[in-house]
């Protein structure tokens, strides 16, 4: 199926597939702290998840594929989220910029994403590469589940 791009996958599905290859291939380093830290001063608990650093790094590399460039403080923005203020109306705050940081550290050095001229971080040749086969092997394995369904 020639063609298929990120923009063509469901953003939770391609997000799920490429955090398990980036877990499965093993290059991406991964801080000690992620088992204790929170992703925000907004949330009360750390993620749950064993996994969260790979997801976030997922994320980040659908998000940075999406648009030209990107820098912290735009995916800080994009991963906020409300804050609960007990009595008082909620206002949006952004993310921790150490952990966006770390990710797009991490990415870089396994070459998904480069330095942009302009500022921020763009996506790379091989980065844009790997995950335009994800999307392709996201996209088979629906019309395969699609097929499956069809017998029944």
């Amino acid at each position: 199926m020639p063609g298929v791009s990120v923009r063509d996958v469901d953003a939770q599905k391609f997000i799920d597939a490429y955090a398990a290859f980036l877990k499965r291939q093993g290059k991406l380093q991964i801080p000690g702290w992620v088992d204790t830290v929170k992703t925000g001063h907004m949330k009360e608990l750390p993620p749950q998840s064993m996994d969260w650093f790979y997801i976030r790094a997922a994320a980040v590399a659908r998000h940075v594929y999406l648009r030209k460039s990107v820098g912290v403080g735009r995916l800080r923005k994009a991963h906020g989220g409300q804050k609960n203020r007990g009595s008082c109306p909620s206002h949006h705050v952004d993310a921790s910029g150490s952990v966006d940081r770390k990710v797009l550290q991490a990415l870089e050095k396994i070459g998904v994403v480069e330095i942009s001229p302009k500022g921020g971080r763009r996506i790379s040749q091989t980065g844009q590469r790997d995950l335009d086969r994800i999307a392709q092997t996201t996209v088979a394995e629906d019309e395969e589940g699609e097929g499956e369904d069809d017998d029944e």
